[in-house]
């Protein structure tokens, strides 16, 4: 497909003159940056030549010639004979400001605040000790075990039972950890250009999976108030989607929780519909008030709703070890198609989790104290430095929804880059975009830490309202 053109006029009108004094190449150059990662001026669009874009700002060639030269040596700009000039994102930020979130460890002096995981618990080495111990028992076969070990899926079922749902072992599937479940159950019921409803915003990622096996997305707005069941049952029963995906326990990014009546309802739309209702559970042990009563699953209301867990959480990412809960007829679907994507979970990495779960309720509450912890360090500085970002308390999760007080979180994630600290702007979660007044924090770093990110927020925010604020006419630029 042919890239579109940016008019030197069009692009004229977007770039902001020059503030304090400084260089017109390094504003221009600036101005156009932010106009890429905003999404103002679409990637890979031909953006105008410098001839043109000197005659429409009344600059010197010299001028365009340095800014195109700074935004193409930092990634900004791509030229290819015959095409032109193409706007682009580097390869680090492409990953950071749009698409599915890249996690990973920060490089030394960078704070991310992108990842929702925490470190590894204490106990997490003797863990594996103690797996290795039982290793030898299951050294004898081939080590394939497509719906997972026995044991495991029996404390996994155990799990379900605890929290009011009936379940049996044979109803279990472990897989590769959530994101690798979400990509089988929908190999195994979608056809591309089906139709799938979801909440919006949601997590990135799992919007990237769905997509990626065909799906048109249709997104249904949550609130930090909750969900809009009117409009989610309405859009439902006039789209018919093959499958919707909710995330009703402690909402990523929004932190909401839906009430039993609520989730009674949804599923009773699932079931008229003939919609197969899947539903992410993977933030379920972490409410932000520790006596607040848990309402029963999505399960519970629904008997073919698919239920997705992971020990990412809870436990540790690196193990990457997921579930699927469903139907014994639906697990016997999915582990057909499992053969075509991988074979089977890792087994030393079942026996790890299986000794964490023996042990499941002290290092739970450990999880959750240090995400009550890094939470409150992180509400308690951005209301001292930034006292105009409203956030919104959740009723759990691993993050904090906030809202800006101007549609900048692009810019200020630009910005904060900058500041070597990586935050998650709002239209990255929107599955038909917006949200530029919203970034998603993560409360999963120590309380220092996140004074520390709090203190270049406040400097990335004060840049990206500097550059917003500085627009009247190109006319003003001076060479």
């Amino acid at each position: 497909m042919a890239p579109s053109n940016v008019s030197a006029t069009r692009l004229s009108a977007l770039l902001r003159p020059a503030a304090g004094g400084s260089p017109a190449y390094l504003h221009i150059a600036d101005a156009l940056r932010l106009l890429i990662v905003d999404g103002r001026i679409p990637v890979g669009s031909r953006i105008p030549s410098e001839r043109d874009l000197t005659l429409a700002l009344g600059l010197s060639r010299t001028t365009i010639t340095r800014s195109y030269a700074k935004l193409r040596d930092r990634g900004y700009i791509t030229s290819r004979r015959g095409s032109g000039s193409l706007a682009a994102l580097p390869g680090e930020a492409s990953h950071r400001l749009a698409g599915p979130l890249t996690p990973g460890d920060s490089e030394e002096g960078k704070l991310d605040l992108t990842v929702a995981a925490l470190p590894a618990p204490p106990g997490t080495a003797a863990a594996f000790a103690s797996a290795i111990d039982h290793l030898p028992g299951y050294l004898t076969g081939s080590g394939y075990h497509p719906l997972g070990l026995e044991v495991l899926r029996t404390a996994i079922a155990l799990r379900f039972n605890e929290r009011g749902v009936p379940t049996e072992p044979n109803q279990i599937i472990v897989t590769s950890g959530a994101l690798s479940s979400m990509a089988l159950v929908a190999a195994t019921y979608l056809r591309p250009g089906d139709r799938v409803v979801m909440d919006s915003p949601t997590y990135p990622n799992t919007m990237a999976t769905l997509r990626r096996a065909g799906a048109r997305i249709i997104g249904v707005g949550v609130e930090p108030a909750g969900w809009d069941i009117d409009a989610l049952e309405s859009t439902i029963r006039r789209a018919k989607p093959a499958m919707s995906v909710l995330i009703p326990d402690f909402h990523n990014p929004v932190g909401c929780l839906m009430p039993d009546d609520e989730r009674a309802q949804v599923s009773r739309s699932w079931s008229r519909s003939g919609t197969i209702g899947v539903v992410d559970e993977t933030l379920i042990d972490f409410p932000a008030d520790r006596d607040a009563a848990a309402p029963l699953p999505m399960a519970a209301h629904g008997t073919r709703t698919v239920t997705v867990g992971s020990a990412s959480k809870s436990f540790w990412g690196g193990l990457r070890i997921g579930w699927i809960r469903a139907t014994t007829d639906q697990v016997a679907q999915l582990s057909e198609s499992r053969l075509a994507l991988d074979l089977a979970a890792p087994v030393l990495e079942q026996l790890v989790l299986l000794q964490l779960m023996a042990d499941r309720e002290r290092i739970v509450k450990y999880q959750q104290e240090r995400v009550r912890q890094s939470r409150s360090a992180l509400c308690d500085a951005i209301q001292t430095a930034l006292p105009h970002w409203l956030l919104h308390q959740p009723a759990g999760g691993l993050s904090i929804w906030c809202e800006l007080p101007d549609a900048l979180s692009t810019a200020v994630v630009a910005a904060a880059e900058k500041q070597d600290l990586l935050l998650g702007a709002g239209p990255r979660f929107a599955v038909d975009g917006g949200l530029e007044r919203f970034l998603r924090l993560t409360c999963t770093q120590h309380s220092d830490t996140m004074l520390d990110a709090v203190a270049r927020m406040a400097h990335a925010w004060e840049d990206a309202q500097v550059n917003r604020n500085a627009r009247p006419h190109p006319g003003h630029l001076v060479a």
